[in-house]
């Protein structure tokens, strides 16, 4: 049995407000498990992704996300869990006035691939994206990997 206190684990620097990864802390080995919370207009990834072996599911404990997925969006609130198969484009973003808290859970833990997609203002489209640590270490970048620009920043 381990036990943490989800306010007591650093946080990790991206997209989200608050992200706090909670597997090692736990000694989780099956499962990923990730805490969040999102101010209005953030998302709990760097772009529109999958993972090609991992399934995930958010449990939405408060505030509203709308999730983007090929098949188009949904939103979901306080209260819903939500669930992307491996494989499956999505990406969540706090749509709401409120701010979000949320658990994300991945399983297997090891998720194979990752392919995210940002819009790339040289390409003009969304583009797959790899992600960079900013030099000195004070955040992260994305840059597109057709073209070689930024394509976002997040500190």
């Amino acid at each position: 049995m381990n036990k943490v206190r989800i306010d007591a684990l650093d946080d990790r620097s991206g997209p989200a407000d608050v992200a706090r990864p909670i597997t090692n802390a736990i000694g989780a080995e099956s499962i990923a498990l990730n805490y969040y919370e999102l101010a209005p207009g953030e998302s709990f990834a760097y772009g529109y992704h999958k993972h090609e072996t991992q399934e995930e599911v958010f449990v939405i404990q408060q505030g509203e996300v709308t999730f983007e997925m090929e098949t188009g969006e949904v939103t979901v609130e306080a209260g819903d869990v939500i669930r992307f198969a491996p494989g499956e484009f999505q990406r969540g973003v706090n749509t709401g006035e409120q701010r979000v808290i949320a658990l994300a859970l991945g399983a297997p833990q090891a998720r194979g691939d990752t392919e995210i997609r940002r819009e790339c203002a040289d390409c003009g489209e969304r583009t797959p994206t790899t992600v960079e640590r900013i030099e000195g270490g004070s955040g992260t970048l994305t840059r597109c990997l057709e073209c070689g620009a930024e394509t976002g920043r997040f500190e």
